[in-house]
């Protein structure tokens, strides 16, 4: 009778064996989000030392599938006041009280939003219609208008329903608002660099799947020939352009002003620098250009955890499927928890059939119970304008369906991009801490790291520690000066990308992983804060995606903490052995060097096809207090030439 690996290897686990894997991927991925939530700000204290492990209160259950409930203000613990009667009110004696009223509702909307909102015009936040006749539709827009010259924001109608001479009017077929409905896209002007909105996006799929042929038509304006033209100026190295295949992580930004317009070049061809886009625009969209050939996995599974993306954009080719290294990085992004929206390219040369068979599998992947997806697939201005609006819940999977040389449904992903809510929480007030993703020696300047801000505010001019080196150690540095997208600011704060230019430091005394932290204390800036402490071994909570035989202890595997990349040796398990689908806690040693950790950081390990994912429950490792103290035992025995006594069998009565 062949064992279970056998079969494995054989690829002969049943349906309900594979089943049981998957929905383990997602519960797993459940569970790292509630630990996660237990990660406070003081997990990295203010002396830049990770805190104890003390007990945390138990996590809240979150369904993310309800967060659009939290907009609709259910509550009833205030009188409401109707917004139909905020926007048309023109009694003399409570005029001034309903704009004033109506201008803090719009402003809370927008310290909401990190500086835009969608607001519904013609229906309550109750959903019910306020029946808006076109003359009273008219003095309603005239007020938001009048209303977004004070608070220095500007519009845009996206769609309208039932409102006549109306160029973004998507119809009303189902006739069930009643009266003139519409949906304003409202933008802050940015005062400075610091208040424009930057999202980033992944773009992950399998190789020839067209990732950078579709950023590099979004990013540029123009259309694709079908042989390359576009992707060209997204590559960063001569073998690239030869080969027509990404081997880096590059780098690419899209910009919107603050009427929802795409920033690009008036002259047809011209690509616009980054700093020209920065300078015009209110929201920025960073791309992470991947890899998808199987060769440079390491480099892609190190760009997705590094860059911290707020989305991943899956591409797919119609005339492909999802195939090859597609599953990998679906599998990835469902693992870091990160929202998931997918672009089936080269529609223009798919046979009707294939594209069927590839929207079918696409569909089936989606809604299996390892992604739990529901997939929406994306054909009308409405339906992408109430997609994008509703994807603050994790399950929904926008689908486009593109050319990138006939430009069909190229609008659609433009205006979903424009759209786009901001997703992802950061600690602005805690310590600060920023990973270093890239090095670069720069003329007349110095060495430069480039990142994104963990936590925390830093200033040009701040004395920082950047470590750990080969010994565990920090270097002492100045922040000499900080540019966000090629523009020069003052300062950078949680949740942006940016690159420091620091003194006294060679480039090759920094690496990818490191981490950077402020050196003097808080509350005393006068105090230099002692080293921060590394370690070479922490304990993990993990989850093996797949694996064709048992893991035991001194197994090796390629180890990913953000953009920490080492190898890493299992020293203790909780039990005697682990395999596909077993959660487990391991202790694990970094075989080079320490890091720097904290609890509840996510990792991710792999060795061939071998996968595994999981949480950091604690930092170092005590081996007093072995995980599986009867292995430790015969470990013990072993090693000291004792022969260990086999349990005896029970005696039959």
């Amino acid at each position: 009778m062949t064992t279970r690996q056998e079969r494995y290897k054989q690829g002969q686990l049943s349906a309900q064996e594979r089943r049981a894997g998957e929905s383990a991927l997602s519960d797993f991925a459940d569970y790292v989000q509630q630990q996660q939530a237990l990660r406070k700000p003081g997990i990295a204290t203010s002396n830049g030392t990770n805190g104890t492990n003390g007990a945390a209160p138990a996590p809240k259950h979150e369904h993310a599938e309800l967060d659009i409930l939290d907009t609709l203000d259910l509550g009833d613990d205030k009188p409401k006041v109707r917004i139909r009667h905020l926007l048309l009110n023109d009694d003399a004696e409570t005029e001034d009280e309903s704009i004033a009223q109506l201008r803090s509702l719009i402003e809370a909307r927008l310290d909401e939003g990190h500086g835009e909102c969608l607001f519904d015009v013609g229906l309550e936040d109750s959903g019910d219609s306020q029946n808006l006749s076109e003359a009273e539709w008219d003095a309603a827009l005239a007020r938001i208008r009048t209303l977004l010259e004070v608070l220095k924001a500007d519009w845009k109608i996206l769609m309208t329903k039932n409102v006549p001479g109306s160029t973004v009017d998507v119809g009303n077929e189902t006739k069930r608002e009643k009266g003139c409905v519409g949906k304003v896209m409202i933008r802050r002007r940015p005062k400075d660099l610091d208040d424009t909105i930057e999202t980033r996006i992944a773009v992950v799929g399998n190789v020839d799947a067209g990732k950078s042929t579709l950023l590099g038509v979004l990013v540029k304006g123009g259309l694709d020939d079908g042989r390359g033209k576009a992707r060209v100026n997204l590559f960063r190295h001569k073998h690239e352009v030869e080969s027509g295949r990404t081997s880096s992580v590059g780098m690419e930004i899209m910009g919107f002003d603050t009427k929802g317009e795409v920033v690009v070049s008036g002259v047809p061809g011209r690509k616009l620098s980054w700093e020209e886009i920065g300078k015009r625009s209110a929201k920025v969209i960073s791309f992470t250009d991947l890899a998808g050939h199987e060769r440079y996995l390491r480099t892609t599974v190190f760009g997705l955890l590094s860059s911290e993306p707020n989305y991943c954009l899956l591409m797919v080719a119609a005339n492909n499927g999802l195939i090859g290294m597609s599953k990998e990085h679906l599998g990835i992004a469902l693992a870091l928890n990160v929202p998931v929206m997918v672009c089936i390219t080269k529609i223009d040369i798919c046979p009707p059939q294939i594209l069927a068979q590839t929207v079918t599998q696409l569909t089936k992947i989606l809604k299996s119970p390892g992604a739990r997806k529901i997939p929406i697939f994306i054909k009308s201005r409405e339906d992408c304008i109430n997609t994008a609006t509703q994807f603050v819940s994790q399950r929904i999977c926008p689908i486009f369906q593109v050319s990138n040389v006939t430009g069909e449904s190229l609008d659609l992903v433009r205006e979903f991009l424009n759209i786009l809510p901001h997703h992802g929480k950061y600690d602005i007030d805690a310590p600060f801490e920023f990973h270093v993703n890239d090095t670069f020696s720069v003329p007349f300047v110095g060495t430069v790291v480039s990142g994104v801000v963990k936590s925390g505010v830093v200033h040009a001019g701040d004395t920082v520690l950047v470590g750990p080196d080969s010994l565990g150690q920090f270097t002492t540095t100045t922040v000499r000066s900080i540019e966000r997208k090629r523009i020069s600011v003052p300062a950078c704060s949680a949740g942006q990308s940016a690159s420091f230019a620091l003194r006294r430091v060679r480039r090759k005394d920094v690496r990818k992983g490191m981490v950077m932290l402020l050196a003097k204390s808080d509350s005393n800036p006068n105090i230099l804060i002692p080293q921060p402490k590394v370690y070479r071994e922490f304990v993990a909570e993990v989850l093996i995606l797949s694996h064709a035989t048992t893991i035991r202890t001194k197994y090796q595997a390629m180890l990913h903490v953000g953009p920490v990349s080492q190898t890493c040796a299992i020293i203790d398990i909780d039990r005697a052995y682990i395999r596909t689908g077993d959660r487990a806690t391991v202790a694990f040693r970094f075989v080079q060097r320490p890091e720097y950790l904290a609890v509840g950081d996510r990792i991710l390990f792999r060795e061939g096809r071998t996968k595994g994912l999981g949480i950091v429950k604690e930092v170092g490792y005590d081996p007093s207090k072995p995980l599986n103290p009867e292995a430790a035992k015969e470990r013990a025995a072993l090693e000291s030439g004792v022969e260990v006594a086999a349990p005896s069998a029970p005696v039959a009565v």
